[in-house]
């Protein structure tokens, strides 16, 4: 499926179907209900496909969350680049080491999500491959703060990704395929 000729809010549409259908909805991420409600979630997307281009996009999130404190969190959704799954995870790669490089060690975290999304040793089959694809790549830039004021105020912040493993994989591999299917905008 190409996505080059859609406009952004079809794409900000699709991840926020994707939010509240999949990760909201099955408790995929504890945290997020939260954080939507209160309308601090920041939907960026990027249209660049060179690599560089979309390291420096993420250097102006981390900007954007340095100077605006009611966002807690960023999506920065990759529209056009990075279809490849192995691409992709060589971006994250980079990524996280620019962060490093650029001072934003404790203070941003990227967690990492991919339509093709598969653990490193899990089959591509495997629902439970499901708790990190989405729509589109993206890269979810979160507060480190945030995450330890969330964490802290959670029963068993260790067993999330075990219950997110067990719930998918009780879900079923079709189901979640469905999940995923319908967050894309219609074709017209």
């Amino acid at each position: 499926m190409t996505h080059k000729t859609l406009s952004d809010q079809p794409v900000k549409t699709a991840t926020l179907t994707w939010l509240k259908s999949v990760i909201i909805e099955h408790g995929i991420c504890p945290f997020a209900r939260r954080e939507l409600e209160r309308g601090s979630i920041h939907f960026s997307v990027d249209r660049d496909t060179e690599i560089e281009q979309c390291l420096l996009n993420l250097i102006l999130e981390c900007d954007r969350l340095d100077t605006e404190p009611g966002i807690e969190t960023t999506l920065l959704i990759y529209a056009d680049a990075f279809a490849e799954f192995d691409d992709y995870l060589d971006f994250v790669e980079i990524a996280e080491s620019l962060l490093i490089e650029q001072g934003y060690e404790g203070t941003y975290q990227l967690a990492s999500f991919h339509p093709d999304y598969c653990f490193q040793g899990s089959d591509s089959d495997d629902a439970a491959n499901y708790t990190n694809r989405s729509p589109y790549p993206m890269l979810h830039l979160l507060r480190e703060t945030g995450i330890e004021q969330a964490v802290a105020g959670h029963p068993d912040p260790e067993g999330i990704p075990q219950h997110n493993i067990e719930l998918t994989r009780k879900l079923g591999l079709a189901k979640m395929q469905a999940l995923l299917a319908a967050c894309y905008p219609l074709k017209p």
